[in-house]
């Protein structure tokens, strides 16, 4: 196997203007396998949004160019979804219920630990309403969300609730290696050991319907590192 980069699993965008913090917080998350997308001022955070999908916001309350109140509640107004938690030097309730009336999903006070905050962010990742749009489609692969419909090349394919969570997972990192940890949090729970062979079953058996009659292959192995849905 050609040896390379694993794409990571998710995607962050830290907005924070504190230069030494926001090198620490990339830094950390980096070393977990997490792309970093930083921003220092709200209209820089606008524009990283505009240009790319992440799966949580880090959002600091006190940016220049205005609040992070504000850049919340006009990224929800503008109906983007992915998870947002708040940081903040300040603990009172006034902030914390501002910044949920605000539309952030989660709150954390300075100082933090890196541990904790880590866990929060892979919480709201799971969390995440699994994709955005209803319809998706990878080559000849249609998947209608709402209903649980699966067609590939106009041929109805019938899943079990198991197999429908690992393939929604895999649609929710659609190119990129998805690794054991993530797919088993997703399709079971954290308590769930993502060492046995529950999983390779599973696959195979969503494998056997969706790629064994039809070509191009679209669920790879990468042996050591996961799997990933692509033609």
């Amino acid at each position: 196997m050609r040896s390379g980069t694993v794409t990571p699993t998710m995607r962050l965008l830290i907005v924070e203007d504190d230069p030494e913090l926001a090198e620490v917080l990339a830094r950390g998350f980096g070393e977990q396998g997490i792309d970093t997308v930083r921003a220092a001022t709200v209209a820089t955070a606008k524009s990283q949004v505009l240009l790319g999908q992440f799966d949580v916001i880090l959002l600091d309350v006190m940016l220049p160019g205005g609040s992070g109140f504000d850049l919340c509640r006009d990224l929800r107004r503008g109906g983007h979804s992915a998870p947002i938690l708040m940081l903040t030097a300040r603990d009172t309730v006034d902030d914390r219920v501002r910044g949920l009336d605000a539309g952030a999903d989660d709150y954390l006070t300075k100082p933090f630990a890196f541990r904790e905050l880590l866990a929060r962010v892979r919480a709201l990742a799971r969390r995440r309403p699994a994709l955005v749009a209803q319809q998706v489609e990878v080559a000849d692969l249609f998947v209608d969300l709402p209903s649980r419909k699966v067609t590939r090349g106009g041929r109805s394919i019938g899943l079990t609730a198991k197999e429908f969570a690992l393939l929604e997972c895999l649609l929710l990192h659609t190119g990129q290696v998805v690794d054991r940890a993530t797919i088993t949090a997703h399709v079971w729970d954290d308590n769930h050991d993502p060492f046995t062979n529950v999983l390779e079953v599973l696959v195979r058996r969503l494998r056997r319907k969706l790629d064994d009659a039809f070509e191009p292959k679209l669920i790879h192995t990468l042996r050591g590192a996961g799997y990933r849905l692509s033609p």
